[in-house]
């Protein structure tokens, strides 16, 4: 399980003193998805650093891109991991990743679950 939280002033303040970081932290879809809203996207980069903590590992551990944010048809976000991130989640059995976002002006915070392909009926 993973858990953060983002300030979406301060990501705001980041997104225009570097514009390109929208690119380098986002892939296109999630540009897309999120209409580059800053709390939107904060969201998305808690929801990042918070799949990180449940691969156990920090900033680096996969590409920003290789863990991206995904809309489902109903509106509800999911995870789609790809590159290292995937190979950490294969290493670690992970098979299936839920994942919650919040959001108001203010701050930005996302949760995410992963369960392995093994259940115990213990």
């Amino acid at each position: 399980m993973g858990i953060d939280v983002c300030d979406v002033e301060r990501f705001a303040r980041v997104m225009a003193r570097r514009p390109r970081i929208v690119e380098r932290l986002f892939t296109e879809r999630e540009r897309r998805d999120t209409k580059l809203k800053p709390e939107r996207l904060a969201a998305r980069f808690a929801a990042k650093e918070a799949t990180l903590k449940t691969l156990k590992v920090g900033l680096g551990g996969a590409a920003w891109h290789d863990i991206e944010v995904r809309k489902l048809p109903s509106g509800a976000p999911s995870l789609h991991l790809t590159g290292r991130a995937a190979q950490l989640a294969t290493a670690l059995g992970l098979a299936t990743f839920e994942i919650s976002l919040t959001h108001t002006a203010i701050s930005a915070a996302a949760v995410v679950v992963a369960t392995s392909e093994v259940r115990d009926e213990r």
